[in-house]
């Protein structure tokens, strides 16, 4: 496996807080890999030390076969948490400059520039100061400025900070052309639900250890939910004495999506599922809208694991985690 990013052993401290611990990291090339944690977990750090903005206490980062990021800078895309353009230029002079910074000539860089803000629907901004431009439109230009040199590594740290949710949908567009198009993506973010929805890879870190590296497949695989959604026709309270009482239910719950019939260790989901529908189908009951296996997700994974390790979710981590996942149901 070819790595994009391979980091060995690699150790930061601020005076007393270690902020990474020990970490050890291969991102393969052409992947698009999530980074994702609670704030505060250590992913803008170790981001930093990638870029050589800071450097490790011990350990070893290399990046694009270099010994470190300053050697392949034009080879990167970088979009950091902190947002900053050149707030007086105009939006088009600054894409323009930044692409002549990272080795795309006069007339390239002009068209690149004009075609990414058509593309992202700021063409009539072209002439505006860049602090003329709303929070989420300056978001953009700077992802514009990311990308404008077709980086073969690109970095996006909170990269939805402050877009609507049509332009969250755009971003999620560009990054999986980004992606298609063979580039090594590391997408940072606390929102895991953002990190499911678009990335092949998910890397988990908690208070600077890592937690979980692999492939999103494979984490579904191992994490399989033991738990089926039914929605039936009728009533919900209707339906619950009858799936209740089905072989391999431990327990039935309402919620918004249906009724969640939890599974034994001894059972089979599938079964459960079948027999669930069957016992809908016969009288009082109207039959089925929905039944399917929940597909675990990654904030439960992230629990799970981190509770397994004997660690302790603080009320601020539970509390951000739980925002998360309302966010995320919120929009499914």
């Amino acid at each position: 496996m070819n790595s994009a990013v391979s980091i060995s052993n690699v150790r930061k401290s601020f005076g007393s807080k270690v902020a990474v611990d020990d970490l050890n990291l291969e991102i393969p090339s052409g992947s698009l890999c999530g980074f994702i944690g609670p704030n505060g977990a250590g992913k803008t750090t170790t981001i930093r030390m990638v870029m050589s903005i800071i450097f490790p206490d011990r350990g070893d980062i290399r990046v694009l076969g270099k010994a470190s990021a300053m050697e392949s800078k034009d080879r990167i895309g970088y979009l950091p948490e902190e947002r900053g353009v050149y707030r007086k230029m105009k939006v088009a002079p600054f894409l323009r400059y930044i692409a002549r910074l990272k080795g795309v000539d006069g007339p390239a860089a002009a068209k690149r520039s004009a075609d990414w803000l058509e593309r992202v629907g700021l063409a009539e901004s072209a002439g505006r100061r860049c602090e003329e431009l709303s929070k989420g439109m300056q978001q953009k230009v700077q992802f514009i400025a990311s990308v404008i040199h077709e980086p073969e590594l690109l970095i996006l740290d909170e990269v939805f900070s402050g877009l609507d949710p049509v332009n969250r949908k755009l971003m999620r567009e560009l990054i999986d052309e980004q992606h298609r198009a063979g580039r090594t993506i590391i997408f940072s973010t606390h929102a895991m639900y953002e990190a499911e929805q678009l990335c092949d890879r998910i890397f988990m870190i908690h208070h600077g250890k890592k937690v979980i590296d692999a492939p999103l497949a494979e984490i579904r695989r191992r994490f399989d939910s033991r738990t089926v959604i039914v929605e039936p026709v009728g009533p919900f309270d209707a339906a619950m004495d009858a799936l209740a009482s089905l072989s391999g239910v431990t327990g039935v719950e309402a919620h918004r999506d249906g009724l969640h019939l939890a599974v034994a260790p001894s059972a089979q989901p599938g079964n459960v599922l079948a027999d669930a529908v069957s016992v809908l189908n016969d009288p009082p009951h109207n039959g089925t809208r929905r039944v399917e296996r929940k597909r675990i997700t990654l904030e439960e994974v992230f629990i799970d694991l981190v509770e397994a390790r004997g660690e302790v979710l603080d009320e601020k981590d539970r509390a951000e985690i739980a925002e998360i996942g309302a966010g995320a149901e919120a929009r499914s």
